[in-house]
């Protein structure tokens, strides 16, 4: 299967929407499958408002027909609400050509606290942009349900991986001993940071990644460790040389990082918000609480060990089967047909039951 992926997050941007569709690349090759991707590279691009690492694409519909035509697609997936997704869907719906979409991020969360905008407005064009598509994938349970309660159709089930050889408990102390408290993503207003900074915890606090407000945050919190952008081997390291893993977003979708700190042995705290209530396992894998301190404190008795097992269960190879597994369910469900027994992929146990 030959298939097209339109998004508009893509690199050099570093965020868990570009690790997905990298990884998803590699695994869904070995599952006989080919990936075609159609990014912001391919066009002119404009700096995003408040946002210049992240680079809009001037709309060009000549090029994606011609990039439609050239990779002969046997599915199309829009992974982003961006002008690179919005081409993509104009050009399906114009040629009736049967697409998948995926919920990555609350646009309308983000919105409103920066420029104004009523979520409701956001979430109207959101639900307009997805329901045109046959089947709209979403990572948890608890988005699932708020997005059918918001009007969102045909709900798949996608959820996520983690690399946990690359993100693995190791004999590194960065930071100095403990206890450390690390929290890793963008540092911008949306993310919540100042709930993390503002804690009283023993110990040090870092925060790994770029972003709009890193400069401020260094300058109003100077006991903080920022490192700024950390990929790779480097990110893993910063990941081990911590104790706890602090979630203060009450905006994820899922959250990668959460998995990537339970492979590297960390006990998350976070809010009881979709995205932590369905990965955390409370007292095991870490803990909720609108008391965010108390539950980074809790987060120190916590076995390490179980932890990282746990994390084990999150695997990219399922993750892969999920999503073409998706596509199939969908294209079928558009053509009134099931999907035949020697195409299905798997079993679907998955994050959304």
């Amino acid at each position: 299967m030959r298939i097209l992926v339109a998004t508009d997050a893509w690199r050099p941007q570093v965020n868990g929407v570009v690790r997905t569709y990298e990884r998803l690349g590699e695994e869904a090759q070995k599952l006989g499958a080919e990936l075609e991707f159609l990014t912001p590279a391919e066009f002119h691009t404009v700096a995003a408002p408040t946002y210049p690492e992240i680079r809009l694409s001037i709309p060009g519909f000549g090029h994606v027909r011609r990039r439609f035509a050239e990779i002969q697609p046997e599915a199309v997936h829009i992974a982003t609400e961006g002008p690179v997704g919005w081409m993509a869907r104009s050009h399906c719906l114009s040629r009736r050509i049967a697409f998948t979409t995926s919920f990555h991020t609350r646009f309308p969360e983000y919105l409103s606290p920066r420029f104004g905008v009523p979520e409701a407005w956001t979430y109207r064009v959101m639900r307009a942009f997805h329901n045109a598509g046959a089947g709209v994938m979403v990572a948890t349970a608890s988005l699932a349900a708020e997005l059918n309660g918001r009007g969102f159709d045909r709900i798949l089930p996608w959820t996520r991986g983690v690399d946990t050889d690359v993100f693995a408990p190791r004999p590194v102390r960065r930071f100095g001993d403990g206890p450390v408290f690390i929290t890793v993503g963008r540092v911008a207003i949306e993310k919540n940071i100042t709930a993390f900074l503002d804690l009283k915890l023993p110990g040090r606090k870092v925060v790994v990644g770029d972003g709009p407000q890193l400069a401020e945050m260094r300058a109003r919190y100077p006991d903080v460790v920022f490192t700024g952008k950390r990929t790779g081997e480097d990110l893993a390291e910063c990941y081990a040389s911590a104790d706890v893993f602090v979630l203060p977003s009450r905006t994820e979708t899922f959250g990668i990082v959460q998995l990537e700190a339970m492979a590297s042995g960390l006990p998350v705290a976070a809010f009881p918000v979709t995205g932590p209530i369905d990965v955390i396992t409370p007292g095991v894998t870490g803990a909720l609480g609108e008391d965010l301190g108390a539950a980074a404190l809790a987060c120190l008795a916590i076995d390490k060990a179980i932890v990282r097992a746990k994390a084990l269960d999150f695997s990219w190879e399922n993750c892969a089967r999920l999503f073409i597994g998706n596509i199939e369910t969908a294209q079928f469900a558009r053509l009134g047909r099931r999907v035949p027994a020697r195409r299905k992929l798997l079993g679907r146990r998955t994050a959304l039951g």
